[in-house]
């Protein structure tokens, strides 16, 4: 049960990589870290409101309202930071289990 959830948990560690990592997505090439943090930005607000939209239009959510919106947004994404933060800590640490999920991963 615990290696199902460590999975899961690697699964979404490697999305966030390849979403929000400034290592791994397309911001990678602009050399500012700044603007690549106002970009990020940028594009977390802009998201925001197009799912926003999204659900108004499919959903019928009439009520839509964008900081509702964003709030629910940033409450989704800040758990997964702290999860991301838990990762580089293992990383940095050479974390066991994470080394055997790493293995695993690559197996697959």
């Amino acid at each position: 049960m615990q290696s199902n959830i460590l999975k899961i948990i690697y699964w979404v560690d490697s999305c966030w990589k390849l979403v929000m990592d400034h290592r791994y997505n397309p911001l990678r090439h602009i050399p500012d870290p700044s603007i690549q943090a106002y970009f990020t930005l940028v594009l977390f607000t802009m998201w925001s409101f197009f799912f926003g939209l999204i659900a108004t239009y499919y959903l019928g959510w009439y009520g839509y309202n964008g900081f509702i919106s964003f709030v629910v947004h940033a409450s989704l994404l800040i758990p997964l930071l702290f999860t991301r933060a838990a990762f580089i800590d293992a990383e940095r640490d050479g974390a066991k289990w994470l080394l055997r999920l790493k293995k695993e991963d690559k197996k697959n």
